[in-house]
């Protein structure tokens, strides 16, 4: 499993859902929200300050805290952001 999460994805990169840190409550809600593994995944656009983010995956976007996106692991496809290298300040 990667060692990279969903928290630390670029806007403009596409990634694949890989699994969760942990199984309780917050892991539950990502996957009735669509967060799957195997699910692509794409980090559309962050707030001025970094938090929230949001993401498109299965067709809708998605707004996550950073929180909540750093228990999700991903295996990057390494499409690069245009132009932006991270969110927030």
């Amino acid at each position: 499993m990667s060692d990279r999460t969903l928290a630390e994805l670029k806007p403009g990169e596409r990634a694949t859902v890989s699994g969760y840190a942990n199984h309780g409550p917050l892991a539950q809600r990502m996957m009735q929200l669509g967060v799957l593994p195997g699910e692509h995944i794409e980090n559309l656009r962050c707030a001025p300050g970094g938090d929230p983010l949001e993401f498109k995956v299965m067709g809708y976007a998605l707004s996550l805290r950073k929180s909540e996106a750093a228990l999700v692991r991903i295996d990057a496809a390494g499409e690069p952001a245009s132009g932006i290298t991270r969110c927030g300040a």
